[in-house]
C-alpha cells in the first residue's frame, strides 16, 4: 500500500470496478448513487468547494470525489489520515442542498454499505439508516473489501461515531 499525498489521484481497482456496477433507482427505491469512472480532477475538485461553501479561500486537495447522486451531491473520499493509502481514508457526502456528514470510515466499509442497500446520500440524510442488500454489490465488496461485512447501520453509525463535527467543521467553512 502507498501513501496517500496531496498530488495521489490514481483511482483505485475497487472503485473502477463499482462504476460498472448498476445501481437501479426507481420512486425512492434502491441506491441513488452514480459512480464515476475516474476522480474528479484537483482544479474540479476545488471549484466545486468553493461553490458548496461560498468559500473562494478553500482548496479541494483532501477530497477525491468518485461518485454523485441523481441531484448532483457527491461523494469522496476525505484524505484526513496522514500517511495512510486512499482506501483508508474516510467516505464522506456533501449534498446538492447543503447536507452532508461521513459515510463510512474506509472504503471497505463504504462498498460494505452499499451491498447491503444505502448509498451515500440515504446515509447522510436518513438517522436510521435501511436500505435493501444487493448482490452484486456483495460480490464486489466480498472481492476488495478489507474489513468484516457489517450492515449498513453498523457503518454509518462507526464513521459518525469516529467524525462527530464533520458537517459543522465543513459548515464553518461556508460563507
Amino acid at each position: 500500500m502507498t501513501e496517500t499525498t496531496a498530488a495521489d489521484r490514481g483511482f483505485l481497482p475497487a472503485l473502477a470496478d463499482l462504476a460498472g456496477a448498476a445501481f437501479p433507482y426507481d420512486d425512492g427505491e434502491g441506491i441513488d448513487f452514480e459512480p464515476y469512472g475516474e476522480f474528479l480532477s484537483a482544479e474540479e475538485t476545488t471549484d466545486w468547494l468553493r461553490c458548496w461553501t461560498d468559500n473562494p479561500d478553500v482548496d479541494g486537495g483532501a477530497y477525491r470525489v468518485f461518485g454523485q447522486d441523481g441531484t448532483g451531491g457527491l461523494a469522496a473520499l476525505w484524505c484526513v489520515r496522514p500517511g495512510l493509502p486512499l482506501d483508508r481514508q474516510p467516505v464522506v457526502f456533501m449534498g446538492s442542498e447543503g447536507e452532508c456528514g461521513p459515510v463510512a470510515v474506509n472504503l471497505s466499509d463504504f462498498l460494505w454499505m452499499l451491498a447491503d442497500g444505502m448509498g451515500p446520500r440515504e446515509a447522510v440524510e436518513y438517522d436510521d439508516p435501511a436500505g435493501r442488500p444487493d448482490a452484486e454489490l456483495a460480490a464486489l465488496a466480498g472481492r476488495y473489501a478489507t474489513t468484516p461485512r457489517r450492515t449498513a447501520r453498523e457503518v454509518v453509525a462507526a464513521a459518525r461515531a469516529e467524525f462527530p463535527s464533520y458537517a459543522d467543521d465543513v459548515m464553518a467553512l461556508c460563507r
